[in-house]
């Protein structure tokens, strides 16, 4: 299981990457990387995926620094972590609390 005491290790270490993919989706979603790292340092793991390939990743929500809601997906690669992606929860997908899925009906 990540724990987020590693992921924010891991930014005061500086062993967070972001993949140019990931930069551009940010860009297109008006999401900042200091953005990001708020929602780390204040945020809570809602979603552990151990089995994700090549690394364990987890789902983080926390909040922008002008208070949006956000979901973060990192990875934990045993020494350093990787910014998968991150985006606006939309309520078509998430029940109010931002932490739980819809179900289809």
């Amino acid at each position: 299981m990540i724990d987020i005491k590693q992921l924010l290790i891991y930014y005061e270490n500086d062993k967070i990457f972001v993949t140019a993919h990931a930069t551009e989706r940010f860009r297109q979603r008006g999401i900042k990387v200091k953005d990001i790292r708020n929602a780390v340092e204040n945020g809570e793991i809602i979603e552990q995926y151990p089995d994700d390939f090549p690394y364990p990743s987890c789902l983080i929500l926390g909040q922008t620094k002008d208070s949006r809601h956000i979901h973060v997906v990192m990875s934990d690669e045993g020494s350093s972590s990787r910014i998968i992606t991150a985006y606006i929860p939309s309520e078509e997908k998430w029940e109010s609390d931002l932490k739980t899925r819809r179900r289809d009906k």
